[in-house]
Order: C-alpha cells, then structure tokens, then sequence
C-alpha cells in the first residue's frame, strides 16, 4: 500500500493521516510493523511530573516527513539531526496534515534518551471548520469516536501524546464540547500510554473565536483546564507572563509558553537572541515551548550545521536545566544517527553517507566553555556508527588535570562497576597526556570506596581501577578493553562502592609534567560504558518467538 511503502523504492515510509474520514478508518494493519517504536521510554530524573519548568522542542521542517520518513535511513548528504536531549523534556513532530503521526526514527531517538514524543492533530482554514462541525457539532459518540481513535494511534505506534491545535472558528456548539472532547482524549491517552500527554494550542477562544491569545486568559483557560498543559502563541511581552503565572496558580509549568526560532511577528527574541526569550520565561517560573529550532539548519544552511547547533544550544544552556541518568548499563558510542562513513571497531567499513535516526545513541551533555573546552561529533573517524565525541580543550598553567563532565548521573551505585572507555588522542603531543574516566558520588556520611576501613574520597571523586585483564567470565563482554585498533586506545577500569549514590561521569585529561604554560588537547572519545558487575554475570534473556514475514528475495 501507498501509505506504508514508498512507490518509488518500495521502501517503508512513515505516514500521516489526511482529514476525518482516514482518521475514523484507522485500524491497526500488518503493515504498521516497521512504523512501530522499538524503543520504550528510558527513565530519567527529575521525571517529566516533577514541578520544575520544562522545555518542550516543536519541530517543524519545510512540511515534514522528508528524509525522516525512511524508517530504514536513507543516502542523505548533511541532513537534520538533533541530539541536545539532555536539555528537553518533551519533542512535538509538527505538520499540517490534519493526523501528524511522529516518524517512528524520531520515536526511538527520543525514547532512548528518555523524551516523550508527541504528534498533532491540527484543523485550519475553511476545511478546519468543516472537519470540527462534523466531529464537534455532532454529539458526544461523534467526538468520542476521535479521541479514542487518536489515543489508540499513540499505544498502536508507541509514541506519547498529542499537541492538539484548533486553528479556525467554531460554532457555538462545537466550541461547547470542545473541552468535554479535550478532557475525554485526554482520559483515553492517560489509560491508554503510560506517562501520555495532551497539550493544548492557544488558539480558540471559548466563544469560538480564533484569536491567539500569547497568554493563559479567561478565555482560554476552559481548554488548559481540561488537558495537560497550554503551548502558547510566540507574540507576548512580560506583562502577558506575569499575568499567566498568576493565572496558573500551581499549575504554572504546565505553560509552555512559544518561543518561535525563526522571530516572526512582534517576539523578544529568536535566532542567537532566543536565549533573551528564554531569561524572561524562566525568571516567571514558567516552561518554554521551542517552536522550529531547526532555523539553525534552514536558515544558516547545512555546511557547518553541527558547529551551528552546538553554539545554538550552548547559548541557552543555563536556561535549560538538565537530565540525569538513572538506570544501568549505561553505553554509548555517540552516534547521532549520521555519517559520511560506517564504522565498526574503529575500522572504516563502507563509505557515503547516511541518515538513521533510530541508530543515534544515548547523547551526552554538550559542555561549552568560552576558548577552555568545547564538546562536538567528529564524523572523520569513529569507533562504531557514524561519529565520535570530539573533546577540545586546555589545562590551565600550573594545573595538572581538567575533568569533562559527559553524563549526569542520580541513583544508587550497585557495590561494584564495570567501566570501559575507548579514545584516540590526536595533536599536539599526545604522549603528553592521559586520559580516563571519572565517577563523582553525592555527599554523604556514609559513601566509602573499597572495604569499610577505607577513607570516604574528598568531594566525592573516585578514579576506577585500571584492570589489565578482563575478569574470569567478563572475557566476551570486556574483551574491546585490550584490542584497541586503528589508533584507538581501550580500558576497563572497576570501581568498588558502599552506600554510595552516583552524580556524574566526567573524562579526565591530565597532562605527565605540570607546565607553566597552558596545554591544548584533543581527545576523541569512541566509546563509554557503566556496567554493574552482578547484572552483567547474568546470562541475557534469550530471545524468542522470532518470526519473519514479507520476504522478497532478489
């Protein structure tokens, strides 16, 4: 069928749905099977319930379904990726077909690094109108049928939620059950997907207008009432956030208020001022919703689109609180889901590019810090996938080491860990350096390295032991740890804990002879992994029921 295959390659495509009718004719197919999510949500802290503000990222591409619709990837030169998940907590697919289901490759990206994904159902113009007469106007079964349609195509494809956004006026009767349908859809997601989202697009009014209102008002407070949160219009000034925060009482970080990248219309700031956008939403206590940051990628164009997103997102950083990790193993080889090359095991495999997003990796912290250190993807070497993690930075004169912080960490540590790194120094001297893995456990009376009688680490800073040789039946998994190739270098370290809760995982670049001088660095860093030692002695789950269908054997 059109909808699931490709015409021209025959390859599978991620889809939309077009008006009321194919909505209401939904049904789970064989065919879905590729557009189904792999991923479940990983798990992470603070999780999305807790009262700190959020960042909600809307992403809105030239129409939608481009490259990303090749659920397999696809050949693409230089295409769009976002990885600074460590700083959002919920990502928007937008469109404006009237059903927009979020290509299954963005579902798997954000599931791995614990970000909920919405899709939207939009109505706009004439036909707008037409489609919410027909399913608002006409009785409670006509709108229940559309939110128990809409909910099952979010548990069918394994996606989170909805952004729903009513852009055309209504008639008073269609906007009287306007928030018995948001409050049903909104019952029908959260029983249908753990953790499931409804957010509402101020748009309408409650007499049927449709006059965006850059605020929660009392005209449109009926619909943030019945739903998990409002998206506000991009075109407010400070006085709309006072009055909203006021408005919101406790609820005030279910507002996402709009903050459009590309600065149309009368906004404080997109483009490289978004950050001044952001310093006023944040100082009301109030979350943000990023509307199109892929202007990075449109507007300053593809060539240096990575050097562009890094100094993008580096300049909101301090208003994005970020994301910690909170389950085990952790392992990555930063990939984002591209390349000019394939690797494997350090090895240059094929050549071209490449476009994937269900393969991008768990993501680290991007730290900036203005000409002492910068983190960004290398997609010249790499030790598996497409990139590395390119480190750069300097020791300051007469200091011996500089830590990188690559992951937030909150959970209790298991009595012993397993760590692995692989990195491959380059120029200048990289003889001069060493290079290894730091692991910061939170302040506690309690926390000990080792055995009891050892002393608790100042600050909590501890160095894992270098183990020369894997232990006896880690052999398999630990068995990179000798075999550096290409270049590339391999450790495994061991870290014994007591009582101990983990806080971050940093590189630690240290120079042999304290300089003078300040020293440059390069490090890549190809691979990391936290393993606890007792659920890696375990055997894995073996796999079963394994069935294959539609073969075509050319």
């Amino acid at each position: 069928p059109a909808r699931h295959f490709d015409t021209g390659t025959t390859e599978p495509v991620s889809f939309f749905l077009s008006g009321l009718e194919e909505l209401l004719a939904w049904q789970p197919d064989s065919n879905d099977d590729f557009n189904v999510s792999a991923v479940p949500l990983a798990k992470r802290q603070p999780p999305l319930h807790s009262k700190r503000p959020r960042t909600l990222v809307c992403h809105d591409m030239r129409g939608g379904y481009l490259e990303d619709r090749f659920i397999q990837g696809s050949a693409t030169r230089n295409p769009y990726v976002f990885y600074h998940w460590r700083y959002i907590d919920i990502f928007v697919y937008f469109s404006h077909h009237t059903v927009t289901i979020p290509p299954v490759c963005w579902t798997n990206a954000a599931h791995r690094n614990g970000v909920p994904v919405l899709g939207t159902f939009i109505t706009e113009w004439t036909d707008g109108e037409k489609l919410c007469e027909a399913f608002l106007a006409g009785g409670v079964e006509a709108y229940r049928a559309v939110s128990e349609q809409l909910a099952r195509i979010a548990q069918h494809y394994r996606f989170d939620g909805w952004l729903v956004n009513i852009e055309n006026t209504l008639s008073a009767v269609a906007v009287g059950n306007l928030p018995l349908f948001l409050r049903h859809l909104t019952a029908q997601v959260h029983s249908a997907v753990p953790g499931g989202l409804v957010i509402w697009y101020d748009s309408v009014l409650q007499n049927g207008a449709l006059r965006w209102q850059n605020e929660l008002s009392e005209e449109n407070r009926v619909f943030f009432d019945a739903c998990d949160g409002l998206f506000t219009n991009y075109n407010w000034k400070e006085e709309h956030l006072e009055r909203t925060r006021g408005l919101a009482g406790p609820r005030h970080t279910d507002i996402y208020v709009g903050v459009d990248v590309f600065a149309r219309g009368d906004v404080i700031g997109g483009g490289f001022d978004t950050d001044k956008s952001l310093r006023l939403i944040r100082q009301h206590g109030l979350s943000a919703a990023i509307f199109a940051p892929g202007w990075v990628y449109e507007h300053l164009g593809e060539e240096n689109f990575l050097q562009n997103e890094n100094k993008f997102w580096g300049s909101l950083a301090e208003y994005l609180p970020t994301h910690s990790i909170c389950t085990l193993p952790l392992a990555t080889s930063f990939s984002l889901g591209m390349g000019t090359s394939r690797f494997l095991a350090g090895k240059e495999e094929e050549a071209g590019p490449w476009y994937d997003l269900s393969a991008q990796e768990i993501q680290p912290l991007y730290p900036e810090r203005e000409g002492r250190l910068s983190t960004s993807c290398c997609l010249q070497d790499a030790w598996c996938g497409g990139s590395s993690l390119r480190v750069q930075g300097t020791i300051p004169p007469g200091e011996e080491r500089v830590a990188i912080r690559l992951f937030s960490l909150q959970m209790p540590a298991p009595p012993k860990l397993f760590l692995t790194l692989l990195y491959k120094l380059e120029a200048p001297q990289p003889d001069d350096f060493a290079v290894a893995l730091e692991l910061t456990t939170w302040d506690s009376g309690t926390c000990h390295e080792g055995n009891i009688t050892s002393l608790p680490e100042p600050n909590g800073r501890h160095h894992p032991r270098f183990i020369p040789a894997p232990p006896p039946g880690l052999a398999k998994l630990l068995a990179a740890c000798y075999r550096g190739s290409h270049g590339w270098t391999s450790r495994c370290y061991e870290l014994d804990l007591q009582d101990c809760s983990l806080r971050d995982l940093s590189l630690l670049v240290s120079r042999h002879q304290p300089s003078p001088q300040e020293t440059s660095f390069t490090c890549l860093l190809g691979e990391v992994r936290v393993l606890d030692a007792a659920s890696m002695a375990a055997s894995p789950p073996q796999v079963q029921s394994l069935t294959a269908s539609q073969l075509w054997w050319q």
